[in-house]
């Protein structure tokens, strides 16, 4: 087990989780569409995410199989390998729906 690792990687994940959810904030699916700069704030921050993901122990996932974690990494993969297709539909329901749970959870484990 990595301790100080995983608590800096799972800080990692929380502060782009809460990042990329700010940064939507007042923004519509539409604008992601068509501003180009969001576009690649937020593809950026949900890939360090799930990189992030990749470095916690398998002991640290083990104990917290409340997250999804294959998710998180099987999405930055897709964003890192399929950038030339990258489905921002799916960008964009990824920072509004399913990062805000995400970040309670985080933070939960985080600030233990």
């Amino acid at each position: 087990m990595q301790p100080d690792r995983d608590q800096v990687s799972l800080r990692q994940m929380l502060d782009s989780a809460r990042e990329a959810v700010e940064m939507a904030g007042g923004h519509t699916a539409a604008d992601l569409r068509s501003n180009r700069m969001l576009e690649l704030s937020l593809v950026r921050l949900v890939e360090i995410v799930g990189e992030a993901a990749t470095r916690v122990s398998a002991e640290t996932r083990d104990r917290h199989p409340q997250l999804p974690w294959a998710m998180m990494v099987s999405m930055r993969n897709r964003l890192i390998h399929g950038y030339d297709e990258v489905d921002l539909a799916v960008v964009w329901d990824t920072v509004t729906e399913d990062l805000p749970p995400l970040i309670a959870q985080l933070a939960a484990i985080v600030e233990q």
